[in-house]
């Protein structure tokens, strides 16, 4: 087979798609980890849109989320820790416990959150700051020569 031309660096533009490949990609199933930005977003999201006011069983929360997001496993303890990572966020940022409230239930522990209208722009503020983080941390990993770090 002769080429058209001789091979240089660099990649030639992309022809189009072929009809009928898929264009939109399957996900793999991620596993919910305390401390990471994108599950604490998520996790956020929900909890943000919890009735205020009444306590939430936190395994009702981690049931919402796991219908929530499909290719997510979300634990109960990954759920609780980022209760509790909000909760002390509330406390830092405002001098009380009662914005976010863990407490035990006769079904189990629950979460609480304060029906007032300073909760709302501060999970809005809060989620932004995750986003941040989010974003950060996929800038990292595509500064990353290979997956272990070490390039």
């Amino acid at each position: 087979m002769t080429l058209g031309r001789p091979i240089a660096p660099g990649l030639d533009p992309l022809r189009e798609p072929i009809p009928g490949l898929p264009a939109d990609f399957p996900t793999p199933p991620q596993v919910a980890e305390s401390g990471d930005p994108f599950s604490d977003l998520r996790i956020l999201v929900v909890v943000s849109q919890l009735r205020r006011g009444d306590p939430q069983r936190i395994e009702d929360v981690t049931d919402r989320l796991n219908a929530a997001y499909l290719d997510w496993h979300f634990s109960r303890r990954v759920v609780t820790d980022a209760l509790v990572a909000l909760a002390a966020d509330w406390m830092a940022d405002y001098r009380n416990v009662a914005g976010i409230l863990l407490d035990d239930g006769p079904y189990g522990a629950t979460v609480t959150i304060e029906d007032s209208p300073r909760v709302d722009p501060w999970f809005v503020l809060h989620a932004e700051t995750l986003v941040g983080r989010c974003r950060a941390s996929l800038a990292e990993f595509s500064r990353r020569d290979r997956i272990t770090g070490d390039g």
